[in-house]
């Protein structure tokens, strides 16, 4: 039997990315991988690739950062399908600068989508889960969370503060059933990282003991294996998939 038969799995930011690996991988294993993005020509493609291979998709047009559509999605997706058992927090965005030079609404626009945006799907979706006494809730933290990182402030404090949230999730909602969990990726190949400099790249990869990037389908994978009924003892835990650049 596949890890996720039957499981209704909606993956913000899901078009691209890591949210793509985690659509493709989640519906190879038999879960309706609920895509939320908001690059609506990306998601349509990637839920009709993933029907072309006889999984089971849909794709929502999302803001995260609006509480209104993210209610409406998540009624729509329970509807639908009768439940929804898997919420993965991956949306996210950058606008990086040092703290010096960084505005106001560089600031504002990343708590928006990484930290309110995070809050926002949580609290639209769980009272579903809470309702069937069975969710899985993962949200994608960093590697900045545990230790900081030049030039983004607005960015390690969103992926510092959804760890805090997803372990007092953990403590809420544990009774009824639900997990909350986070993974926080190091340096992942992502389209967005490999249009980086080559000498750039170099330099991050000489940085993890293990010499090379992460793979998206590796994020993927880490997020398969908390969604699935082999982690069910695990809770509030924040699993780092970075090659060991934390040590």
């Amino acid at each position: 039997m596949k890890r996720l038969e039957n499981k209704v799995a909606i993956i913000t930011g899901g078009a691209d990315g890591i949210g793509k690996a985690t659509a493709l991988r989640f519906a190879q294993e038999g879960a309706v991988a609920v895509i939320w993005d908001l690059n609506e020509e990306k998601g349509k493609l990637l839920a009709e690739q993933i029907l072309s291979e006889q999984g089971k998709a849909d794709f929502y047009k999302v803001n995260t950062a609006d509480f209104q559509q993210v209610e409406a999605a998540a009624a729509s997706v329970a509807e639908k399908y009768g439940k929804i058992d898997i919420l993965i927090n991956n949306a996210g965005i950058t606008r990086d600068s040092t703290m010096k030079k960084m505005s106001v609404d560089q600031w504002q626009q990343v708590i928006d989508v990484n930290l309110s945006g995070v809050f926002y799907c949580t609290k639209a979706v769980s009272p579903y889960m809470v309702d069937k006494g069975y969710g899985r809730i993962i949200t994608t933290s960093s590697v900045v969370a545990l230790y900081g990182n030049f030039g983004q402030t607005n960015y390690v404090a969103t992926k510092a503060g959804v760890i805090g949230m997803t372990k007092t999730w953990a403590r809420e909602f544990g009774r009824k059933g639900i997990t909350a969990n986070a993974v926080a990726p190091g340096f992942i190949s992502t389209n967005m990282v490999a249009a980086m400099p080559e000498n750039v790249l170099a330099t991050m990869r000489e940085k993890v003991p293990v010499g090379r990037l992460g793979m998206p389908e590796e994020i993927a994978s880490a997020f398969l294996f908390l969604a699935s009924g082999e982690a069910a003892y695990i809770n509030g835990a924040v699993l780092s998939v970075d090659g060991g650049i934390t040590i």
